[in-house]
């Protein structure tokens, strides 16, 4: 099962138990007593699952590692490529220096 059909899977469910909720099909009291609560839950959700995914793209940038020896290694290889490539004839121009 990929996922995707796993997170279709769970999202279809807790949607037929919201369904099933916002119909009275199961009473619960709790749901009966705060159903402008019921109504917004997928908004509330939903704005839920933004907000921590935004939270943790933050913290994944603010946490990315500077890897400087291999900057350093990339610089080298390119000024050897540059090297083998004046060697064959290539002409750069001044901008890319």
């Amino acid at each position: 099962m990929t996922k995707l059909l796993e997170w279709l899977g769970g999202a279809g469910a807790l949607g037929a138990i919201w369904l099933a909720l916002l119909t009275n099909k199961i009473e619960n009291p709790f749901f009966r007593d705060h159903y402008t609560f019921l109504l917004l839950s997928p908004i509330i959700v939903v704005g839920l699952f933004g907000l921590a995914s935004l939270l943790l793209v933050l913290y994944r940038v603010y946490t990315f590692n500077d890897c400087n020896d291999a900057a350093a290694e990339l610089q080298k290889e390119i000024v050897e490529a540059k090297q083998d490539l004046k060697s064959l004839g290539f002409k750069f121009k001044d901008s890319f220096k």
